[in-house]
């Protein structure tokens, strides 16, 4: 699957492999390694790292030509880098690039997103993993400057590596300019107002989803939802281990009322 010794770079996404944001994103890494599209046949988006167990999942080829092989898979994004991994790359891909998503991943959303379901589980093969997403839901957003970052990014990734565990979440603001790349904080938060409620055909109740992002004071002047609306393209470093170490010696006198 490798070309002249080029990085071998998994892509996928959870928009589905029609959306344009993966294919933009194929176009802006096409220069610096031969590239696997292995995409989810549909959209995926809210999956998180939502894995098919009931059901078995398949692929089929799209295309292939020199640098470029296209797979299409019925299952969520980590079922697309569980299997392109484990089933059907060759070898192990030197970077694994995620999107670029229709809207944004910052703040708490990084939970929810399929996109970034799936960087984790790169991150967990042991593969460099990021993330990339612009705040633009619409099928034909503009995502030049998105691209350029990622192509950007996964030269530095591909040159530098990653620590073990840490893994990056790249997003992008829907302006004409960004002023830069913030490297900041992920916004602690939570969304409100959720849902909006309607009728079906019989009057039965139906709910869609929907919300806004409510901060928690106090606001860190350092988070990517700020920076993002004054036009940084923000840049979070995240980690796969979840584990509080500095509230395990508060478990620890616990323990002597739970033994």
């Amino acid at each position: 699957m490798r070309t002249n010794k080029k990085p071998l770079i998994l892509i996928t996404n959870d928009d589905g492999l029609q959306a344009k944001g993966i294919n933009e994103l194929a176009k802006s890494l096409r220069e610096i390694g031969d590239l696997v599209v292995f995409a989810p046949d549909g959209p995926r988006s809210g999956m998180s790292s939502a894995i098919t167990s009931a059901v078995p999942i398949s692929y089929a080829l799209v295309k292939k030509e020199e640098g470029l092989t296209v797979y299409r898979c019925t299952g969520t994004p980590v079922d697309c880098v569980k299997l392109a991994i484990n089933e059907v790359l060759e070898q192990k891909p030197d970077l694994l690039v995620s999107g670029i998503n229709h809207g944004g991943n910052q703040a708490i959303s990084v939970h929810y997103s399929g996109t970034m379901g799936a960087v984790i589980e790169g991150c967990i093969f042991d593969v460099p993993s990021l993330g990339v997403s612009l705040l633009n839901h619409t099928e034909d957003a503009d995502f030049r400057n998105s691209g350029r970052l990622a192509n950007l990014l996964a030269r530095k990734v591909l040159k530098e590596g990653l620590v073990h565990g840490t893994y990056l979440n790249l997003n992008v603001p829907n302006v004409e300019e960004v002023k830069g790349v913030a490297i900041c904080r992920q916004s602690d938060g939570r969304w409100v107002n959720e849902f909006h409620r309607s009728s079906d055909a019989k009057g039965n109740p139906v709910f869609w989803l929907t919300g806004e992002f409510q901060p928690k004071e106090p606001v860190a002047p350092d988070n990517d939802t700020l920076l993002l609306a004054e036009g940084y393209a923000s840049l979070v470093p995240c980690k796969v281990d979840v584990t509080d170490y500095a509230f395990m010696d508060t478990l620890k006198v616990w323990k002597q009322s739970l033994d």
